[in-house]
């Protein structure tokens, strides 16, 4: 095990981290792709899948928290893959997540440039993705503080937008804008509620969990919250209710409005700002401007994403390198507490991923597409890190009363997130199973064996072994400055 490093300064007040957990789920998975969940399920069928998707992800969230209070550090669940179930699948965890945040900061560069055509077409492409990178950049150099304030308030835009939206929404299923009541009528149009059945539903099930990635970042940010114990509870509740409102009560709306036929559901796509689920509803209640106004909104999605992804990739090297999983220079601050070297290597790779879209587009889809199934790799590596983690704390004679929070429904919680994320991994292409397409298949699974080389990989050199429950250091950490009593 390497040196231990100075640790990261805590900076990012409770409304940060709240904000955050919050904005690093609501994007462009639900501003464009809900519509085309909307189309392939029919609006009970999506309506099911993103309330199926929200509960998972809300014990998810849960079991997190339960580890997050007890030990807050930037590693997150790679840290806790670590210490509750072997070092080799920490090690596998963090690699896997850097690796996935900082091609999504280079997809997301990629993406900025695209929305900015909407408005300046004639503009060379990279011109916009230099400029968005050398900004995520300038933020994450600064004080955690800096990036913390940044996500609020982009967090927040989203936020507003939302509430906008469902009462515009509202008002046009009522008539009282857009001069045409729809009601409920489209829910029973043709073949709606259910449309494609069982499979229509498990397809949504895929799509809704990535667009609820993301949410896993409150973890991350326990390591320089200044209240962990209390902020980061309060943030996964807050989270929970508001993904169900803003998923269910949005879809709800764009179901009513839109019939699940329409060719512009079919059509969504992450930068398609035209047939955005959001600017059809907007135009149909009359609102002229609703395309501006929805890029506009899609862009503050996307750099806020890239802004995240470049603050988790930064804080998961920064993290493997103090744990030794890394090389020990990544694990250097600077005297406003940012790991410079860590941010500079992620940068990096961004950076290069980025120029392969450019010099060679097959390797720049290959990357994209390896890093398509981390999320839900890095969610089932929560889940059974809280299920060990519990149930070492009461074979070694500890009572779940000395927690500082309590994970909802353990057992049941970390199991059934689990065998969810088992059905969405092997669930995500099907179809190419079906057609005995190989190429695709490896497209889609290659994040899978890359973990697993990983891991066996550590296991080989290391030698590493699982740790037997009655050995596992579940003791909590101290918080510098915390009062005992709040």
């Amino acid at each position: 095990m390497a040196e231990k490093q100075a640790k990261v300064k805590r900076g990012l007040k409770s409304r940060h981290v709240s904000m955050i957990a919050l904005g690093g789920c609501i994007g462009t998975g639900l501003f464009v792709a809900s519509g085309a969940a909307i189309h392939n399920a029919g609006p009970g069928g999506a309506l099911v899948a993103y309330i199926l998707m929200g509960i998972m992800v809300y014990f998810l969230m849960t079991s997190l928290g339960e580890m997050a209070t007890n030990l807050p550090v930037s590693g997150s669940f790679s840290t806790y893959s670590a210490k509750y179930v072997d070092p080799a699948l920490g090690f596998a965890m963090g690699w896997n997540y850097w690796f996935n945040w900082a091609i999504t900061v280079a997809v997301d560069i990629s993406t900025v440039s695209l929305v900015m055509a909407f408005w300046l077409p004639h503009v060379h492409a990279w011109i916009w993705s230099a400029i968005a990178l050398v900004i995520i950049f300038c933020i994450n150099i600064l004080a955690v503080s800096a990036f913390g304030e940044t996500e609020f308030w982009m967090s927040l835009i989203k936020v507003v937008t939302i509430f906008v939206f469902l009462a515009v929404g509202v008002l046009t299923i009522f008539g009282i804008m857009g001069g045409h009541a729809t009601g409920l009528s489209n829910f029973t149009y043709k073949a709606a509620p259910f449309v494609n059945g069982i499979p229509g539903i498990l397809s949504v099930f895929v799509v809704a969990g990535f667009s609820f990635q993301g949410t896993e970042l409150v973890g991350i940010t326990a390591g320089e919250a200044d209240d962990p114990h209390h902020s980061v509870p309060k943030a996964i509740h807050e989270v929970f209710w508001r993904i169900i409102l803003f998923y269910v009560l949005a879809i709800f709306v764009i179901a009513a409005v839109i019939p699940y036929t329409s060719h512009d559901l079919l059509g969504s796509s992450a930068t398609d700002i035209a047939i955005s689920p959001f600017t059809i509803v907007f135009k149909r209640a009359g609102l002229a401007a609703a395309a501006s106004v929805m890029n506009a909104v899609i862009l503050t999605s996307v750099i806020s994403s890239a802004n995240s992804g470049m603050y988790a990739s930064t804080r998961m090297l920064y993290a493997m390198a103090d744990e030794g999983y890394a090389p020990k220079v990544f694990g250097k601050l600077s005297k406003s507490g940012i790991p410079v070297l860590s941010l500079l290597a992620t940068t990096l790779i961004a950076l290069l991923t980025f120029l392969t879209s450019f010099v060679g587009p097959q390797i720049y889809l290959w990357l994209v597409a390896a890093s398509g199934l981390t999320g839900f790799i890095a969610w089932f590596g929560i889940a059974l890190s809280h299920y060990r983690f519990r149930k070492a704390f009461v074979l070694q004679g500890h009572k779940v009363s000395e927690l500082k929070y309590h994970a909802t429904w353990f057992p049941l919680g970390p199991i059934l997130c689990l065998i969810l994320c088992i059905i969405v991994i092997c669930g995500q292409d099907v179809g190419a199973f079906a057609n005995g397409d190989w190429f695709q298949i490896a497209v889609t699974y290659i994040s899978v064996p890359l973990v697993v080389i990983l891991y066996v990989g550590c296991k080989i050199v290391k030698k590493t072994h699982i740790i037997p429950l009655d050995k596992i250091d579940v003791s909590p950490a101290k918080i510098d400055g915390e009062s005992e009593e709040k």
